[in-house]
């Protein structure tokens, strides 16, 4: 550890503070400057034990002369609160303002009332930086975890959590210029978002030419107005010319420029120009701002950028449709020189003229063979009836063979209909069925006797051989043939009522149930029941039921039924 060496002046603590331990600091005097000669080392005394001490010390009875025994210092004990005030104090006045370089990290953006906090670190350490909302609206630009940027601020403790950090002022990138980062890093924010650059959502727009009224955003007293005014008007004198006064620098000129631009967007100009005199960095950098340039992107009118000099390139310079290098190369461009104009318009005018008359001489002509080819309007609009009438009888023939041939093909589909009833198929189907069945149970009736005989046979042989062995041997042959003949006769029931199955959903799928439930009814008459099937089987006045098929109905009695009354019959239109 190394001695601190002694200086002639010693800095006293501030009054009322204490040290560490709770006592009160005291002023030391100015060491004496004396020539010591050093000592040689002597050999440390052994220290006495502290009880010993303690009993020589009370023992021994205080010399005459000597000096009397200093008082015991009293213990202060702190609280935690002081102790922290007391550091706090320390901190805050030793490191009002403090300048830290160091790489930014944890940087998670804003929050949501405009505060920045991350922490500032070096290969050594770190400490927590935070700067208010109203220091970080000045930042010209973004932050990001790597960057190596100076700080500046004021060390402050936190006394509730105990920990210190670094209130910060001012930041700037270390190594290039804060300007120069605010500026990069808005034109790629913008190129990203299809502001400018080679992917820019709205191409840039062509300027009208000539303009009849030309907007211009700029202050009132600077000279870029009065170059632009003066090589306007010496070009073209008749021009309009709509001014919108703002400050181009400054604080608070980004907001008065855009408002500008928006102004003058509702009005009826056919162009705006935004423009200032040449300057340096920062006197330019209105013109930086995103505030502006997403002005100049939202314009419904062209807008053409004219600031500074020629090497001045602004972001207001890659969003604008086109760049002037100068306010004057923007009036030379936006306006045409009027003599040439006019010089153009009498020679467009005289081309214009002839071709007109040529026009008129070639529709002459053509009016006068158009004329002789002319056929009176009553014969042909006689003819035109005639093809007319012509034409209505054969499409009323034509309709006639349609509706003969539909009225055919439908009577062909009922008489089908009427042999594909539902209840004669299901009457043909429950024959079969049964038919089926008696022959299934003949069959079995039939392999059950003729098993029985082969055991009746068996038994016989049995009887007459009567071995024991032959027995055992006889009944295991029994007891297989049975087992098998169980197993056929319950192989041969399976399949019989799987076709049984089968026969019953295709019966079911056949059931005019099933036709109803698709959105189909059947109609009967109240008087005896029976089915509607044509017209001719109902009189007005006449009481019907209408059946529904639901989901639960299993016969046509179980159905859903409505009660109307015939109103009028009519014969079929169109089928």
């Amino acid at each position: 550890m190394k001695k601190r060496r002694a200086t002639g002046e010693t800095p006293a603590p501030p009054a009322g503070q204490g040290d560490l331990f709770g006592g009160t600091l005291l002023p030391l005097a100015p060491p004496k400057e004396e020539a010591v000669a050093p000592k040689p080392p002597e050999p440390p005394a052994r220290p006495p034990a502290p009880a010993a001490l303690a009993d020589v010390s009370t023992s021994l009875p205080s010399l005459p002369g000597a000096p009397a025994r200093p008082a015991a210092p009293t213990r202060t004990v702190l609280t935690v609160g002081e102790l922290t005030q007391q550091i706090k104090t320390t901190l805050e006045s030793r490191f009002p303002r403090v300048l830290v370089r160091g790489e930014v990290s944890g940087f998670r953006g804003a929050n949501a009332r405009g505060h920045l906090y991350f922490t500032l670190k070096d290969a050594e350490a770190s400490i927590d930086v935070k700067m208010w909302a109203s220091q970080a609206a000045r930042l010209r630009f973004h932050l990001r975890d790597g960057l190596a940027v100076v700080v500046e601020g004021s060390v402050d403790l936190y006394a509730p959590s105990g920990r210190y950090s670094l209130i910060a002022f001012k930041l700037e990138p270390e190594g290039e210029g804060a300007l120069a980062l605010a500026f990069e890093q808005l034109k790629a924010r913008l190129a990203a978002e299809g502001l400018i650059g080679d992917n820019r959502v709205r191409p840039p727009r062509p300027l009208p030419f000539p303009p009849r009224r030309i907007g211009v955003v700029t202050s009132r007293t600077g000279a870029a107005l009065q170059d632009f005014l003066r090589v306007l008007h010496s070009r073209h004198p008749r021009l309009s010319v709509l001014l919108c006064d703002a400050r181009v620098q400054g604080e608070g000129s980004a907001e008065e420029v855009a408002r500008g631009i928006e102004r003058l967007s509702r009005t009826d100009v056919d162009v705006i120009v935004v423009t200032r005199g040449g300057g340096s960095k920062e006197d330019l950098w209105t013109f930086n701002e995103e505030r502006v340039a997403r002005a100049i992107f939202a314009s419904p009118v062209p807008v053409v950028s004219a600031i500074g000099h020629e090497i001045d390139f602004t972001i207001a310079d890659f969003v604008a449709d086109w760049r002037a290098p100068t306010p004057s190369a923007a009036a030379e461009r936006l306006a045409p020189v009027l003599q040439e104009l006019e010089y153009g318009l009498a020679t467009w005018s005289v081309r214009l003229r002839k071709a007109a008359e040529r026009r008129v001489l070639e529709l002459r002509g053509a009016l006068g063979e158009a004329r002789g080819r002319l056929v009176d309007p009553r014969r042909r609009l006689s003819n035109e009836r005639l093809r007319l009438a012509d034409a209505e009888d054969a499409m009323t023939r034509r309709m006639r063979q349609v509706l003969r041939e539909r009225r055919e093909e439908f009577k062909a589909h009922s008489e089908h209909l009427q042999r594909q009833r539902p209840q004669s198929r299901l009457a043909e189907q429950r024959a079969r069925l049964v038919q089926l069945s008696a022959r299934l149970k003949d069959a079995l009736r039939a392999d059950v006797a003729a098993r029985r005989a082969q055991a009746a046979q068996a038994r016989l042989r049995l009887e007459r051989v009567s071995p024991v062995a032959r027995v055992a041997e006889l009944r295991a042959r029994l007891a297989d043939h049975k087992a098998r003949l169980v197993a056929l006769e319950k192989d041969a029931l399976a399949h019989a009522q799987r076709h049984f199955q089968g026969l019953e959903g295709r019966l079911d799928a056949l059931s005019p149930l099933k036709v109803m439930s698709r959105g189909y009814a059947v109609t009967v008459r109240r008087r005896d029941g029976g089915v509607v099937r044509s017209i001719a089987d109902v009189q007005p006045g006449e009481a019907l039921g209408i059946k529904f098929a639901t989901s639960g109905a299993r016969t046509l009695q179980g159905c859903e039924e409505i009660e109307a009354t015939v109103t009028a019959v009519k014969g079929p239109v169109d089928c």
